[in-house]
């Protein structure tokens, strides 16, 4: 899979994912050949550009969810850039309340964790993706929490909309990524106040508003309270501290021109590594809402290895039942004497950052009797787990 802009596209080239228009119907389905008009179409909509398929490169898998994360992500964007449009008018962003609570309708009541695919963002678009990603992301943490329906409100419109001083930040800066020096992240922090301003005029349009505009300010001025005429009280801290969490998450895995994103797995151990700007307790919980490290994905050995994970585990992703390449071994690094000689360095990521799968070297595994009664227990031990949690 590589990336092509829309200048550089091509009649025949075949196309990785699929394109949706601003309602969520399907343009352009993968796999689907492009023609002349249809990279017109491209050029028209906006796209700076789309993932292509090598010619003999196979379609990659993608669940009946997978796709409907792609559709609503599209159809979520244009509305969010219709509100935006409306503030920055100083008019009232009346579909607001619509898309939070489509937003919550479809991610703030899951039973299991979903794939987090992530799409290609310009300096254009990167305010709209990544405010509606964190949106995403926060409402299941939300969610998992058990927070009140006025909480995830709270929470969930902050996150769709405190990033709107992004509008006042130049191109080059956005197009960074996280690699910023100390006089960018003054230039972004200076533009988010600036935009909270943007937002003051609404604060009594929506009965959520005024509580999520106060966690807007605790979270654009959380390293910079001094600025804060009154303090955030605790409930409002803990908010910004799980949008923090989502914030970053997003960034880092997140592909633009610029910058180069990080796997899942990868994200996690930064914000691990940062337990004064993240808490732990939560980054486990955001763990528990999306998976890491997922049945089937290909992974980095700290032997050098390559593997194939058999099991996911949901209890600790970072201790799953892992086939070796190299010689067929079964690890299961949920044991201590296992895990102290091989751990799970990376998942090996497709261009887009989808976790590679190989199903196929599963299928064409046959488990002997002692690796059924393993995987066997090991699941059972990790039911037992789950249903405790629950």
């Amino acid at each position: 899979m590589i990336f092509v802009k829309s200048d550089d596209l091509k009649p025949g080239m075949r196309l990785a994912k699929p394109i949706y228009n601003k309602s969520g119907v399907l343009l352009y389905d993968r796999n689907s050949s492009l023609t002349e008009p249809a990279i017109i179409s491209v050029r028209n909509f906006g796209l700076i550009g789309v993932y292509i398929l090598e010619p003999a490169e196979p379609l990659p898998p993608l669940s009946k969810e997978d796709m409907e994360f792609e559709q609503l992500k599209t159809i979520y964007m244009f509305q969010l850039r219709d509100c935006v449009g409306l503030i920055l008018k100083g008019q009232s962003p009346e579909p607001l309340a619509d898309l939070m609570n489509d937003i919550m309708r479809h991610y703030g009541s899951l039973n299991h964790r979903v794939n987090f695919n992530q799409n290609l963002r310009s300096g254009e678009d990167f305010i709209y993706k990544h405010a509606l990603s964190t949106a995403i992301l926060v409402t299941m943490m939300a969610s998992r929490l058990k927070f009140s329906a006025e909480k995830k409100q709270t929470l969930v419109s902050a996150a769709l909309l405190y990033d709107i001083g992004y509008q006042d930040v130049p191109l080059n800066i956005i197009e960074k990524g996280t690699d910023l020096s100390k006089e960018d992240q003054a230039v972004i922090q200076n533009a988010l106040e600036h935009g909270l301003e943007k937002l003051t005029p609404f604060r009594n349009d929506f009965e959520f508003f005024p509580r999520a505009l106060a966690l807007m300010h605790a979270y654009v001025y959380m390293d910079h309270p001094e600025k804060l005429s009154m303090k955030p009280d605790e409930e409002l801290l803990n908010m910004a501290a799980i949008l923090r969490i989502a914030e970053q998450f997003d960034q880092l895995t997140a592909m633009n021109i610029g910058h180069e994103p990080v796997s899942e797995l990868a994200a996690i151990r930064h914000l691990l590594d940062n337990p004064k700007q993240f808490q732990p307790w939560l980054i486990s919980v955001l763990g528990e809402c999306i998976h890491i490290v997922p049945h089937a994905a290909s992974v980095d050995l700290s032997s050098g290895d390559k593997g194939v994970v058999l099991v996911e585990n949901t209890r600790d992703f970072m201790k799953p039942v892992v086939l070796r390449l190299r010689d067929n071994k079964i690890l299961d690094l949920s044991q201590k004497d296992v895990a102290a000689e091989v751990q799970v360095i990376d998942i090996m990521k497709t261009m887009d950052n989808r976790i590679v799968v190989d199903e196929e070297t599963i299928k064409q595994f046959v488990p002997d009797e002692k690796l059924n009664e393993l995987t066997k227990k090991f699941r059972n031990a990790l039911s037992k787990y789950e249903q405790k949690q629950a």
